[in-house]
């Protein structure tokens, strides 16, 4: 059955790479990238079949067993444009490939200087593949935990991200709702990381892809934890609810900023730097300042609008970005 898909796949990509993607190409111009081409309508493919797999697994598991009913079906909708957007458009793979020449081109000059960059795949001869792939897993989100832990350390950076959070109805889909600067600082630094540590292009791609579809799991609005033990080797849909959790996730005691559970794939790092939260219960989601309230002066203080549609979403994000500079500034 497996082989029957992948003679279907490869079938599919020539088909649709021969009849409208070459065409278009000597069209603009562009025959020198056909073969980058030929790897973009793969990615395509995967991505489409990825978007597919979430629905058919999660979409049902979301009807049968919810953590709240969905009362604002319209912001599911923009989450998903979202995830077309990230999963179709091919962004963070991009990212990846164009900036693979550029550090051989740098590895290169540094070793005529002398200087051999460390390289993890030199370490892992010998080992079996499915090893070196569990172990670059483990070695990308650890650093992932601390670029996370940054997008909830520094205000300018939190006024980004915090667009992710603004979701009161969390979904399959959510996991794609970021500001795309946001998504573009992450993207460039997992592929810089990727590419230092030798992860060769396929491997990538299959990184991605595993470490997409587990976090759209952990955003599904599904009743699902799992057990006292899974849940320290998994970052479950309630460990990360927690961490989406209205004024527990996102703050720290008697700070705006900070929170628990950043641990993006393996919750050992939140285990081992003291930011775990496995409190039991299904919390709302939602960002502190997205409901009015009454500060301790006595004075209101409005709720902040985070926007609904993408384009409004994006802009208000630049605004708190730009408000989060002018406050230091001030500062």
């Amino acid at each position: 059955m497996i082989q029957h898909f992948l003679d279907w796949f490869a079938f599919l990509q020539g088909w649709l790479f021969e009849h409208m993607v070459e065409p278009a190409m000597f069209a603009m111009g562009l025959g020198e990238y056909l073969e980058d081409a030929f790897e973009g309508v793969e990615w395509f493919l995967a991505g489409a079949c990825e978007v597919a797999a979430l629905y058919l697994v999660l979409r049902p598991l979301e009807a049968v067993i919810p953590v709240q009913e969905m009362t604002d079906r319209a912001a599911r909708w923009n989450d998903f444009i979202y995830t077309l957007i990230h999963r179709l458009g091919l962004f963070g793979m991009a990212v990846f490939f164009t900036l693979d020449p550029v550090l051989d081109h740098v590895a290169g000059l540094l070793r005529l200087e002398g200087v051999h960059p460390f390289n993890l795949e030199g370490l892992m001869t010998g080992f079996h593949p499915l090893a070196s792939f569990l172990l670059y897993l483990v070695v990308l989100d650890f650093f992932d935990y601390w670029f996370h832990r940054g997008q909830h350390r520094f205000r300018w950076w939190w006024a980004l991200h915090s667009l992710h959070h603004s979701q009161l109805n969390m979904n399959l889909w959510s996991d794609d709702r970021n500001h795309l600067l946001d998504d573009l600082l992450r993207d460039v630094y997992m592929a810089v990381l990727a590419l230092a540590i030798g992860v060769a292009p396929s491997q990538y791609v299959l990184l991605v892809s595993v470490s997409r579809g587990l976090q759209s799991l952990q955003h599904a609005n599904v009743r699902i934890h799992f057990g006292r033990l899974g849940e320290r080797l998994l970052v479950s849909p309630r460990f990360h609810r927690t961490h989406h959790a209205v004024g527990v996730g996102h703050e720290s005691p008697g700070h705006e900023l900070g929170g628990c559970n950043f641990g993006v794939l393996l919750p050992v790092w939140d285990l081992v730097f003291g930011t775990a939260n496995f409190a039991a219960g299904w919390h709302g989601t939602g960002v502190r300042d997205q409901f009015a309230r009454t500060n301790p002066d006595g004075s209101s203080r409005p709720a902040r609008d985070y926007g609904r549609g993408f384009w409004r979403q994006q802009w208000l994000g630049l605004v708190r970005l730009m408000e989060a500079g002018s406050r230091r500034n001030a500062a």
